[in-house]
């Protein structure tokens, strides 16, 4: 296959393969926007199940009490899994960085999303490929869910590091960006509460909840309303988005909602499907490298 054989100017496209090969087919320059959200390195399997719960008749056997003496069943409608393993991490990730860097246009940016295991190396390296003075931020995404430690503080929070390719013109558009509630609303005017405030660098939102609309059951599925805010601000209608690890597809849709055009890429057949059946109207590429 040529250099630059996928069409970037279609509205919505999965490519069904391995990122780095995916990567050498599309033009430098392409995107004002390159978001990524790579294996975090956990050191074990990443696992998630959608289970569809039917209320069954009193006394039924083998089903699950809940709320009032109800009965119910479950059942596991689909279930995603990878393997987030890695002998030499950074040996995996920095190629991927190096090609998001070139697929980004003069004016733009890249989100990178990771968690305490690989961030402090992520900023070094990244520092190391754009140039500090290209860092513009980073980002804390907090929640609250999951296990509580007894010997150490939980840790409840991602962190998304944010470079642009010139930090003389990357664009970044603050008053397109939702505005959320005043912590304190009481210390604002009403006109200023009523009006909400912007984000800062911290942000706090829930991750996607198991009765969620949003929920595809794919592991490590991301909320929505973080991938908006991050189109919003570092893209225009009509720009170009690329995730290159798009997993369940949540990049591509806060980017369709708002307009943009988006390219995903995937090497896993279990994402491929998942944003088959959330994006029904994109295109479909199976390209012919092998899986990694």
């Amino acid at each position: 296959m040529r250099a630059a054989e996928i069409d970037t100017t279609a509205s919505a496209t999965i490519v069904h393969a391995d990122n780095l090969a995916a990567s050498t087919l599309l033009p430098d320059g392409c995107a004002r926007l390159v978001y990524l959200d790579p294996p975090f390195n956990t050191g074990r399997e990443q696992r998630a199940e959608r289970i569809r719960s039917e209320r069954m008749p009193p006394g039924t056997r083998g089903v699950r009490v809940g709320f009032a003496g109800r009965s119910y069943a479950s059942t596991v409608q689909s279930l995603s899994r990878y393997d987030d393993r890695f002998e030499d991490y950074w040996s995996f990730l920095e190629p991927r960085l190096v090609a998001a860097r070139r697929l980004l246009s003069d004016d733009g940016t890249l989100y990178l999303h990771l968690d305490w295991r690989e961030a402090h190396y992520a900023k070094v390296a990244l520092d190391a490929l754009f140039g500090r003075e290209a860092f513009l931020n980073e980002i804390i995404w907090a929640y609250d869910y999951g296990g509580r430690s007894r010997r150490r503080w939980p840790a409840k929070h991602d962190t998304i590091l944010v470079y642009v390719k010139d930090p003389a013109r990357y664009y970044f558009d603050q008053d397109a960006v939702d505005r959320e509630p005043y912590m304190a609303p009481g210390l604002v005017t009403p006109e200023k509460a009523a009006r909400g405030k912007l984000p800062t660098d911290v942000w706090w939102h829930t991750i996607v909840p198991t009765n969620s609309h949003e929920r595809t059951g794919y592991a490590t599925q991301k909320p929505e309303g973080i991938l908006r805010r991050i189109v919003q601000a570092s893209s225009a209608p009509g720009d170009l988005v690329i995730d290159l690890f798009a997993g369940s597809g949540t990049t591509g849709a806060a980017a369709l909602a708002l307009e943009r055009r988006v390219l995903l890429v995937d090497h896993s057949a279990d994402a491929v499907a998942v944003m088959r059946a959330r994006l029904p109207a994109a295109t479909v590429l199976q390209l012919p490298v092998a899986e990694g």
